[in-house]
């Protein structure tokens, strides 16, 4: 019988999780008192320097977020409960809408103009 190289124990803890839990934020400790600090948007500047394959990445992740906070919106307001740091949602909005800027930026750049209009295209099915 052949020796099969194992998985991580990550990849076993995640295989066994519903796929739903990642519209949820993870909980915090009780025991830790201090405030969360999260992050700022992206500026159209930072998101210029990033190459197509990095902007589309980045695009995805804030895509699973918005989910992710929406989802736990709506959920603690149907249980009449405060949804904790609201300016996060705009953050995100703010740093998606700024990657379409700099996607239609590059678009209207493109010299081909095929390649021009299915760049726009793509984008604005995002």
């Amino acid at each position: 019988m052949g020796v099969g190289i194992a998985k991580p124990l990550e990849c076993q803890i995640k295989t066994l999780c519903n796929p739903l839990q990642e519209f949820f934020e993870a909980d915090r400790s009780h025991d830790d008192d201090k405030p969360v600090v999260y992050g700022r948007s992206w500026k159209a500047s930072e998101l210029r320097l990033k190459s197509w394959d990095d902007l589309h990445k980045l695009w995805y992740v804030l895509l699973k977020d918005k989910n992710m906070l929406m989802t736990q919106r709506q959920m603690l307001n149907a249980q009449n409960l405060r949804f904790p740091n609201p300016e996060r949602i705009p953050k995100v909005r703010k740093s998606m809408c700024c990657i379409k800027q700099v996607l239609t930026e590059r678009a209207i750049e493109e010299s081909d103009p095929r390649r021009s209009a299915e760049m726009k295209r793509m984008i604005n099915v995002l």
